[in-house]
């Protein structure tokens, strides 16, 4: 075996079966070792950012690690936005980094970068393989830094990769579980939440799967604490039958307002809160100065045995869950964001993955899904947008049962629109539907938060997308995916319901107002 096989090998036996690749000269015996040993499942992207964002979407459904092949520091750089959100996800992702022959690097061709500095940007686990003979252990290792929630990043010379290796595959590296958080952080939080002022549970990462949502109910119950969950969970269980949590606003005041009572602050799994960004005259923080922290289970931990410990000192008791929300009704009249929000949370299949990247339209309508049939919900963790689409893609391939649903701003969408072709030509069941109204219609809205007065046409035209207007069923159908065009509720109705009912790959581009117009 050379370096290359050995390495394949090791990813193999340590539980990893897709890499999603776009690899180049440096890789190609990586690419010959796919070819040569079974068991890996390769899934090419016509862009780096594809990649990245497509083992994010992987990592988060299937709770362990994709691999990634990239081509040297400026093929890593391509896929570091999805990489930024993955890390904020907390994503279990290999990337698996080529690079020029170790006696080659001293030449500086015009490719060769520092490559481990670029990937030290976007991870907290960096190695360099050092000789062929060791790469498999090497690899071993970068599965188990993975399983801890990072994204990996093992750097192979291209000589190692192709000379004789005397190993043929490492043995995987045991992944030791989480502990949950110990007894005296549970009494103390068993305290906060039992004060007389108002309390809450801040919920992020696992403690948002369905197991940890009926817990934190039952703390709710025993405390009588408020539950809410972070802006930007990377997956939460939700729909009918499942514990709803209260989810914290995106706009920072409304946040701060959401929360201006709440004295005691439970932290599980999630972070304190702060805006998003910083706005003229506005705090970052947004709790209240009177307000005390108490972080009881941070990303080392295992928040979902952190909340049966806190359940169990709470002796709260088992209750059934609340009455399902009652689903939206489909309005009449023109079609708007919200008529979209209410015809899919109607339609949305049993056990269907949403991919929310709507952005702006899709501010107002979450709330409209905690009646839908039950479904997870991926979102935008670090908001670096671009991520939805290959999201989907991951999560289509890690859950192949499963329908996804792609709800997608046209301005991001544009960031990695080559995930359709990956979606064609992996046949994935992903419905794409597309809300174009020809804006950055988010950063309009920023613009007048951050205190611009009266912009005029010139600074509007640099967050408008209708000249030329995209049309995204040419765009489909150019990669391969079937497409439609909605303009009415009646319309969209139609096309989402057949979307539903048949296998494979397709989009739905739906009409809204532009918002540059309206505003000018």
């Amino acid at each position: 075996m050379n370096g290359a096989e050995s390495l394949l090998q090791t990813l193999i036996d340590s539980g990893v079966e897709v890499c999603f690749a776009n690899p180049g000269t440096s890789e190609m015996q990586l690419v010959a070792a796919i070819d040569k040993i079974p068991g890996m499942r390769p899934i090419l992207g016509l862009f780096e950012g594809v990649v990245t964002g497509a083992a994010d979407g992987y990592g988060r459904m299937a709770d362990k690690p994709a691999a990634t092949l990239l081509h040297l520091g400026s093929g890593f750089s391509n896929g570091m936005a999805n990489l930024h959100n993955a890390r904020r996800a907390h994503t279990p992702i290999v990337n698996i980094v080529g690079d020029h022959a170790s006696y080659h690097l001293a030449l500086d061709a015009p490719l060769t970068s520092d490559v481990p500095g670029h990937a030290a940007l976007a991870s907290d686990w960096v190695r360099v393989a050092q000789s062929a003979d060791t790469i498999a252990e090497d690899g071993a290792e970068a599965v188990a830094a993975a399983m801890e929630g990072r994204a990996a990043n093992l750097i192979v010379p291209a000589d190692y990769a192709w000379s004789e290796s005397a190993s043929t595959g490492a043995r995987p590296v045991a992944i030791r579980p989480r502990p949950g958080a110990n007894s005296e952080s549970i009494s103390q939080a068993a305290t906060a939440l039992h004060h007389s002022e108002p309390r809450c549970l801040l919920l992020g990462g696992n403690a948002l799967r369905e197991e940890g949502l009926a817990l934190a109910h039952r703390i709710a119950a025993a405390t009588g604490a408020r539950v809410l969950c972070e802006v930007f969970p990377a997956r939460i269980q939700r729909g009918r039958g499942r514990f709803t949590p209260e989810r914290l606003p995106y706009l920072g005041e409304m946040a701060s307002d959401f929360i201006k009572d709440i004295r005691h602050m439970v932290l599980v799994g999630a972070k304190a809160p702060v805006s998003f960004f910083a706005y003229p005259g506005k705090p970052g923080t947004l709790w209240h100065e009177d307000c005390t922290l108490w972080e009881l289970a941070g990303p080392s931990l295992d928040s979902i045995a952190t909340l049966r410990a806190l359940a169990d000192y709470l002796d709260a008791p088992e209750i059934p869950p609340a009455a399902d929300p009652a689903l939206p009704e489909i309005p009449d009249g023109p079609l708007n964001a919200e008529a979209v929000g209410a015809v899919v949370a109607r339609l949305l299949p049993e056990q269907a993955i949403v991919s929310d990247e709507a952005n702006t339209s899709g501010m107002f309508t979450y709330g409209m899904f905690d009646g839908a049939a039950p479904h997870d919900w991926l979102t935008l963790t670090g908001g670096a947008i671009g991520q939805g689409m290959p999201v989907a893609v991951g999560a289509a391939v890690a859950c192949p049962g499963r329908k996804v649903v792609n709800l997608q701003a046209d301005g991001s969408a544009m960031y990695t629109n080559q995930s359709l072709w990956t979606m064609a030509r992996e046949k994935l069941d992903v419905c794409t539907i597309i809300y174009n109204n020809r804006a950055y219609a988010i950063l309009s809205f920023e613009l007048m938060r951050v205190g611009v007065e009266n912009p005029g046409e010139r600074a509007h035209s640099m967050l408008d997308l209708s000249n030329p207007t995209l049309d995204w069923v040419k765009l489909a159908e150019g990669m391969g995916v079937s497409a439609t065009r909605s303009t009415t509720v009646a319309e969209f109705q139609q096309q989402f319901a057949a979307a539903m009912e048949t296998p494979g790959p397709h989009l739905i581009e739906v009409v809204l107002p532009n918002l540059i117009e309206v505003v000018l």
